[in-house]
């Protein structure tokens, strides 16, 4: 009986691979292109400005700084792009909230109040996040958003 029970608890507790949840991610093809489109904006508004794409836990995937941009940038863009992934909103969305008065939310782990970083978001899934810094905040965004259009229409 307990063998017959064990042997049960065994074949309910095996999964598969094909049980496994699949998930999607950012490979090297994807970031290049969102990259490409990014400085393609970048260059349209004739604006120097660092790049950053980051995975869903913040961890850098890519970064560039256009030679005219200044070192500022190189923190700017990052946190801007790990805001985006941990909280799966535009870091816009922060300035906002410290703008209105709730500068508690300064205390929050990786939150940034500046605008310019984008969650990478496919099929309701964060993905990372992307974000620019080096020209005026609204502009920054758009150029983080050029690279999201891009991955869109891929």
């Amino acid at each position: 009986m307990v063998r017959m029970l064990a042997a049960i608890l065994i074949s309910a507790m095996t999964v598969s691979a094909a049980d496994l949840p699949s998930r999607k991610y950012l490979n090297l093809a994807t970031i290049k292109l969102m990259v490409a489109a990014s400085e393609a904006k970048a260059r349209e508004l004739n604006v120097d400005v660092t790049v950053c794409i980051v995975d869903p836990s913040g961890n850098l995937l890519f970064f560039e700084k256009a030679d005219g941009a200044s070192l500022n940038t190189i923190d700017f863009a990052q946190k801007k792009a790990r805001h985006a992934a941990f909280y799966g909103s535009p870091s816009k969305d922060a300035e906002d909230t410290v703008n209105k008065g709730n500068v508690q939310a300064m205390a929050f782990p990786n939150f940034f109040p500046n605008q310019g970083g984008l969650p990478i978001r496919v099929d309701g899934q964060i993905l990372g996040g992307i974000a620019a810094s080096g020209a005026k905040s609204e502009i920054d965004e758009q150029i983080a958003q050029a690279g999201l259009d891009a991955l869109m229409k891929k």
